[in-house]
């Protein structure tokens, strides 16, 4: 799995970097079929916004999300990118087996 970070009007400090990186590990774990995660991290005066974009086999997810404090965007957006992926792992599973039909 690639992960890509980028920085638009913030710079990217080791820290943040770790922590992203921990995070998607942590969070992406049980999905397989993810190849390649986008982060991009934001700043607009004083608010942080986290754009999140997973690509894969056949998968596509964003989550967004945006607060006062990098590290809070950063578990928001990547915790959405999850319950979306989570979603269609559980809608491709009951898609293939309906018992009683």
């Amino acid at each position: 799995m690639q992960v890509h970070i980028t920085g638009r009007h913030v710079e990217i400090s080791d820290g943040i970097r770790e922590h992203i990186y921990d995070k998607v590990e942590r969070t992406l774990i049980d999905c397989p079929h993810v190849e390649d995660v986008r982060i991009v991290l934001e700043l607009q005066k004083l608010l942080h916004s986290v754009e999140v974009l997973v690509q894969g086999k056949n998968i596509h997810v964003e989550g967004k999300a945006s607060s006062e404090n990098m590290y809070t965007s950063i578990d928001e957006a990547l915790e959405k990118a999850e319950r979306q992926l989570r979603k269609l792992n559980e809608k491709v599973k009951d898609h293939h087996h309906h018992p009683g039909h």
